[in-house]
């Protein structure tokens, strides 16, 4: 029987992925990995083996990698001690280690060509996963819709729908249909060796005329969007973070033409306005 792991699984990704993956494959074949295992054990379907899976453990990773096949690669957080650079290539030392054959990795957008600063840690993993020997498919996924939430409830409640993107698209989709794919492509037996996960490319006025509601739909430069999160409160590096959000949709990073998503998971994405509605909570 083969054998699947899944890191990061107390994440909301990670959650989706390992019930979607039970339900492929049965939960006496999956484990999952874990930095805190008794939050993950409350988490995970029953029936599924927890491990430790601490990015910045080789060692433990390792052990916890033993007799197992396939591997989900769920992209860490950056910002941490440990760059998120390193933490990925612990986790591909480790499978290697491990004898673990095949790796899935979620990545970035078009991430081996890709101008964006977000897309530069995904480009090295994406080479040292090639060079690893592994098998290996990379999941490159757009922007979840969950990333617009603030926007769309302001918006949904009567408050003005601000961005300073212009035409920019983006593929939006919601997260658990990325989540969905990544689990379908790791049970599969010959998958492709790359994914470009993406929703119909849509552009902010797009997103605010599928959104309910009575609000004012303002298009702005990226000064006076970040000066907007300034004023509601942010501090000014994690307000100039968010606007380059903005920018990179702006710029077309991740303006993507693909199908692969709803392709792997072999219906229609959630039509735009009902995904809203479930990202606002309505």
């Amino acid at each position: 029987m083969t054998t699947y792991a899944l890191t990061g699984v107390t994440g909301r990704f990670g959650r989706t992925a390992v019930k979607r993956l039970v339900e492929l494959v049965g939960s006496e074949n999956v484990v999952a990995l874990a930095r805190n295992v008794e939050r993950a054990k409350k988490l995970v379907p029953a029936g599924v083996t927890v491990r430790p899976g601490n990015y910045d453990d080789v060692d433990q990773l390792t052990t916890s990698l033993q007799g197992v096949d396939r591997l989900l690669l769920i992209s860490s957080q950056p910002g941490g001690p440990v760059p998120r650079e390193q933490q990925h290539r612990n986790v591909i030392d480790a499978a290697k280690a491990a004898g673990v054959s095949f790796v899935a990795y979620t990545s970035f957008p078009r991430a081996d060509r890709s101008t964006a600063a977000l897309a530069a840690d995904h480009r090295v993993t994406e080479d040292y996963i090639r060079d690893s020997g592994l098998d290996y498919s990379f999941l490159r996924n757009n922007w979840y819709l969950e990333n617009e939430s603030s926007t769309l409830r302001h918006a949904h409640a009567g408050r003005p729908f601000v961005y300073s993107a212009a035409a920019g698209k983006a593929g939006w989709a919601l997260e658990r249909e990325y989540a969905e794919a990544a689990a379908d492509v790791l049970a599969m037996d010959q998958p492709r060796t790359q994914y470009e996960f993406a929703g119909p490319a849509r552009t902010y006025k797009d997103l605010a005329d599928a959104t309910q509601g009575d609000f004012d739909v303002l298009s702005v430069d990226d000064e006076a969007y970040s000066a907007g999160l300034q004023q509601a409160g942010l501090d000014e590096p994690t307000a100039q973070l968010i606007t380059s959000f903005q920018t990179l949709i702006r710029d077309g990073q991740l303006d993507v033409d693909s199908t692969d998503l709803q392709d792997v998971l072999g219906h229609e994405l959630t039509p735009i306005e009902d995904a809203i509605r479930d990202v606002v909570g309505d």
